[in-house]
């Protein structure tokens, strides 16, 4: 039995960032791709993703914005948080992994969208433990995310497998010893687990 580190974002939940970003948009600019640089790709997502920037902040940044309409940062925050939807066959993938693996969540996210994630999708919730890189300050692009999973849990990597859609994710990973299968559909990611 091994652990899986399962990835949330286009493994278990599709993100579709341009919904947030047309719907923000100011009525006063047509730049989609601007705001979706800026707030959902670049280095302040970044920051947001690793617990540096506080989400009331990121709100605020968004809501002061000349690219963004005028709207309350209860707006702002729903629509931030309206950009998932359910992967095809990702009830019955966890379910399946969990009847032979351990599963812990390890993802790139930020509070807002976590919270959002655990009231929608009932399969992240009562996982053994969750590596999160608002809580840590790490991302799964850099070994640091990975070596802290091994020093927090005081495993080895080779009991552990990550299930991730980033293929720097993955190299990442394996950089520090943990095998890794990056992710594509449910039923090619069981097939390559079975050939593990």
């Amino acid at each position: 039995m091994s652990i899986i580190l399962l990835d949330i974002g286009n493994v278990i939940a599709a993100v579709d960032f341009f919904r947030f970003c047309k719907a923000v948009l100011s009525e006063s600019s047509s730049d989609v791709h601007a705001v979706y640089r800026k707030y959902c790709g670049g280095e302040l997502k970044m920051k947001f993703d690793q617990g540096i920037i506080p989400p009331l902040d990121y709100l605020c940044m968004i809501g002061r914005d000349s690219l963004t309409g005028n709207m309350s940062h209860g707006e702002i925050r729903e629509r931030w948080q309206d950009v998932f939807s359910p992967m095809k066959e990702a009830e019955a993938g966890v379910e399946t992994l969990s009847k032979k693996h351990k599963l812990w969540i390890m993802s790139d996210t930020d509070p807002l969208h976590f919270a959002f994630l655990l009231t929608k999708y009932p399969l992240l919730k009562e996982r053994e433990r969750y590596y999160l890189s608002y809580e840590h300050g790490f991302l799964k692009s850099s070994p640091e995310a990975f070596q802290h999973v091994l020093n927090d849990s005081a495993m080895a990597a080779h009991e552990f497998i990550l299930i991730d859609d980033n293929l720097e994710n993955c190299q990442a990973a394996q950089s520090v010893g943990i095998k890794s299968i990056r992710f594509v559909t449910w039923p090619e990611t069981l097939a390559a687990l079975e050939a593990l």
